[in-house]
């Protein structure tokens, strides 16, 4: 029976859902909290929750990378970001911190242009590294594909454990007539080290990306606080039938391929406590989380939070939020909270969503029953 629906005679189209418009359901089983295991394992890493940091400037520094590692999860440098175009990128986050609050200001947005318009150092990625290599934590760093043949190597040289090719979205199959483009494949082949890549947002170019030999698969395209690619490109992937459906192509990959797992990593739409429960439960083996983190006292942003798209030369297409900040990062990962919005103790929420529901690992959650609640995203 096909899902399609008629849009008007010329065109059909699926019917697809936010992480708004899902809920899931107990089961006839409950737990104690403190059974329930939130572990993550990714190649021979383990974390202690299924976070990564987003590697946006907002987000993460080389210190908040440490501490977001030193707290059980992932945090991911940016390695486009200032850090690595500034040796002290403190008085640019400082000015733009106290840009025009104003969205749709030009002005604001020509500013933001400006300041990254300033060359990437390479020996500021080594250093950068090294600092969080240093404090003992797994190292991540991450690159665009337009970036990623110009700097891999001093990225594999600093010692990266974990290399990400991040971008909008990612495709196996880039073309172009004027550029060599990154052939994924080979170049995963060729590394020593696991690669997280994406974003993509349905399950053919998903399966794709698997077949590069990819250790982990970042889900979304438009669907994070920041972007504007909705209102500027007019594209757009709900979530929860992205993740639903990357999940699937991620089964068949293990048919195919005779058993080998690729993760598959909720990337956007995720502000809430509540979100990322649901992310996990259409499928995702963990989440890769911006404003969710961009709220912490330790976050560079200092209250604001903005993407890469933010300052794209030519179509910018990415808004600076004003967030509300609501305590250390101790406090918005494991608590104890003080908010009842889902903004903080992250992870407690997770584990007591698996304990209500019967659910002891993310592995078992991801086959909890959900149901469609469209309802829910008008209240």
């Amino acid at each position: 029976m096909s899902n399609e629906i008629e849009i008007g005679r010329g065109k059909r189209g699926r019917r697809a859902y936010s992480l708004d418009d899902v809920a899931i359901v107990p089961s006839r089983r409950t737990r104690d909290p403190q059974d329930v295991s939130i572990n993550w394992q990714i190649d021979a890493y383990q974390f202690e929750m299924p976070v990564m940091g987003a590697p946006m400037d907002s987000v993460m520094s080389p210190a908040t990378a440490i501490a977001m590692g030193r707290l059980g999860g992932l945090g991911v440098l940016n390695l486009e970001g200032l850090w690595t175009r500034y040796e002290d990128p403190q008085p640019l986050l400082d000015e733009i911190a106290v840009l025009s609050e104003d969205n749709f200001n030009p002005a604001a947005t020509r500013r933001l242009q400006e300041i990254y318009e300033a060359p990437i150092q390479a020996e500021l990625i080594t250093s950068r590294l090294a600092e969080v290599r240093d404090a003992g934590v797994t190292v991540a760093g991450s690159l665009t594909p337009q970036r990623t043949q110009e700097f891999y190597k001093t990225v594999l040289a600093a010692g990266v454990d974990i290399f990400v090719i991040r971008g909008t979205t990612v495709s196996a199959e880039h073309v172009s007539k004027t550029v060599e483009p990154l052939n994924l494949k080979q170049f995963i082949y060729e590394l020593d080290v696991p690669v997280i890549v994406g974003g993509a947002a349905g399950y053919t170019p998903a399966l794709h990306l698997m077949r590069t030999g990819a250790a982990g698969v970042l889900v979304g395209f438009g669907g994070g606080a920041t972007t504007t690619t909705r209102r500027a490109l007019g594209i757009h992937a709900p979530m929860a039938t992205a993740i639903a459906d990357i999940a699937e192509a991620r089964r068949d990959y293990m048919d195919e391929s005779g058993g080998r797992y690729v993760h598959v990593i909720a990337d956007g739409g995720m502000g809430t406590s509540g979100d990322i429960v649901k992310a996990i439960a259409m499928g995702a083996d963990a989440v890769m989380l911006g404003s969710a983190l961009a709220r912490a006292e330790e976050a560079p942003g200092q209250g604001w939070h903005w993407g890469q798209e933010a300052h794209h030369s030519e179509l910018p297409r990415g808004d600076r939020v004003r967030l509300d900040t609501v305590g250390p990062l101790q406090e918005v990962l494991w608590g104890p909270s003080h908010h009842t919005n889902g903004t903080s103790n992250l992870m407690g929420a997770l584990r007591r969503a698996m304990a209500t529901t019967g659910y002891s690992d993310v592995k078992a959650f991801q086959r909890i029953e959900v149901l469609v609640a469209p309802y829910l995203s008008a209240m």
